[in-house]
């Protein structure tokens, strides 16, 4: 039977899941056993002194890791004062500016609306997936990138995030659980664009985040395929053997005409942490690119959203708070204040489940309250179908006709309930 492991930072702990592996040697802490069960508060204190990350064995577990949804709603709600409007936010747009003294950064607003968009976005999805599965085809084969053909495959994809970005977000959360490495580059070029369109980077720099996101894992095509599907928890050697993918993807651009500095920059230092703890280098802070801190944040987010081998898909708003908490530390602070701004806790396409029991799916985000977005109700109490259901705004609609308050209780992943979310507009 596969392992099923998970990692977790050391707030998410329960009382009744079973730690599997340490983010250090067992001998550098006072735990006896190399593998237990968290009986007592005592014992998460203990692993929160001496861990930031573990590994949770779910099949030895007690405790489910589906029940940490709700708990992640309810402390995300005190970032959520802290990033929710401009007169609350920690750091300002002149702050952001001078993360970035030579960009003129703009204000960007949507021109068309989610169900337009969405049209266009699933033909420029459908292309962008097709030449990167071309590319990485050819890559395997010895073959060389072709970073104009490249640059031409994403213009669409930044073209439609500049008109409303919640249409190519709504399509990255549909990830399938095959073919990671493609549909990770995908979505974290997705994310990544969002981010510098919430930033307010001019087309061409997001054209640039677009590209050098994507490109990020090509390395990894030339790894052992029983490597990269491996279940279990990586040894010392498969680790470094695993980093090593950013120098190969390296070599692989050094190949390549029209690679500009920004895209090198990206590739090689998208798995820098603001920290210094990253790798390969461990530069630290502002010794990293900026435009790499950005691609930093959005290669995680879609990491930790999507479902693989070793790891089952987090929510978003798990995501979102993980992120947070790590900001400052791994992360450059600012840039991921502007993150959840750009994406927010419950991105266009996300199922979720009501206090009602009903089900919807996200439409798009207020921006002014992130726990009430415009939803479109798909299931009853009952998960029974509702047909010619309407948007709402929970802005709007706060209660059901039975003065029931109406919250989002859960996340849920696509699929839920037979759902298939990219299909409800089309």
């Amino acid at each position: 039977m596969a392992l099923k492991i998970s990692k977790l930072v050391s707030d998410e702990l329960r009382i009744g899941m079973y730690v599997s592996k340490l983010d250090r040697p067992w001998l550098e802490t006072p735990f006896l056993m190399q593998g237990f069960l968290i009986k007592s508060d005592d014992d998460i204190k203990q692993l929160k002194k001496f861990c930031r990350h573990v590994y949770i064995d779910e099949e030895l577990s007690k405790e489910p890791l589906t029940k940490l949804d709700g708990s992640a709603s309810e402390k995300v709600k005190a970032l959520l004062k802290e990033t929710n409007s401009t007169s609350k936010r920690k750091y300002s747009r002149d702050d952001l500016k001078k993360l970035f003294p030579n960009k003129s950064l703009k204000v960007y607003e949507a021109k068309t609306d989610l169900k337009e968009e969405l049209a266009t976005a699933k033909i420029v999805f459908k292309d962008l997936s097709h030449s990167i599965s071309d590319m990485m085809t050819s890559i395997r084969r010895g073959g060389t990138i072709q970073v104009s053909a490249v640059k031409d495959a994403v213009n669409p994809m930044v073209s439609s995030i500049i008109r409303n970005p919640d249409a190519c977000i709504w399509l990255a959360r549909m990830k399938s659980r095959d073919s990671y490495t493609y549909k990770h580059s995908m979505g974290a070029s997705v994310w990544a664009v969002a981010l510098g369109r919430q930033i307010g980077l001019p087309p061409a720099d997001l054209k640039t985040l677009a590209v050098g996101t994507l490109l990020c894992d090509i390395g990894k095509l030339k790894l052992p395929p029983e490597l990269l599907e491996k279940e279990e928890i990586l040894s010392a050697d498969e680790i470094e053997l695993m980093h090593s993918h950013v120098d190969l993807s390296l070599k692989e651009l050094a190949n390549s005409a029209g690679v500009n500095e920004d895209i090198i920059n990206i590739v090689a230092a998208h798995h820098e942490r603001f920290n210094g703890q990253g790798y390969p280098k461990g530069l630290a802070g502002n010794e990293i690119p900026i435009m790499a801190r950005i691609a930093a944040i959005a290669d995680s987010y879609d990491a930790m959203t999507s479902q693989r081998t070793y790891s089952k898909a987090k929510s978003p708003v798990i995501a979102v708070k993980e992120l947070y908490e790590l900001r400052g530390d791994e992360y450059q602070p600012e840039l991921i204040e502007e993150f959840i701004q750009a994406v927010g806790l419950y991105p266009a396409g996300t199922l979720i489940e009501l206090s009602t029991g009903e089900v919807a799916v996200v439409v798009s985000e207020n921006k002014m309250r992130r726990l009430r977005p415009k939803i479109l109700k798909l299931l009853d109490s009952d998960k029974k179908p509702i047909r010619n259901s309407a948007i709402i705004n929970l802005m709007d609609v706060t209660h059901d006709a039975d003065d029931n308050s109406i919250e989002i209780t859960q996340s849920l992943e696509p699929g839920a309930y037979g759902i298939n979310p990219e299909a409800i507009y089309f």
